[in-house]
């Protein structure tokens, strides 16, 4: 995987994006954290079927995970912001 994810339009701040996979077994994804500070990163993994493949998983990966540290401040959660992302 190639793509600059700090030069992506939906990268705010991420603290790390790591990209995944094992061309053997036909998986490829991303980790994407958004922030730590209230505490480890928290939120799920989606596998999906992605129209322009990797591009739209960093993406999703990026916005997502950015959601989810708002969502879990929000609720008042010792968590931060993080999420993976299958292809």
């Amino acid at each position: 995987m190639t793509l600059n994810w700090k030069s992506h339009p939906s990268f705010d701040g991420h603290e790390d994006v790591v990209a995944v996979g094992d061309e053997a077994l036909g998986f490829a994804g991303f980790v994407a954290i958004h922030s730590t500070v209230l505490g480890p990163g928290a939120g799920g993994c989606r596998i999906w079927t992605y129209p322009n493949g990797e591009a739209d998983a960093l993406t999703d990966a990026l916005r997502l995970s950015r959601g989810m540290t708002y969502k879990n401040a929000m609720a008042d959660l010792p968590l931060g912001g993080g999420k993976n992302r299958a292809l």
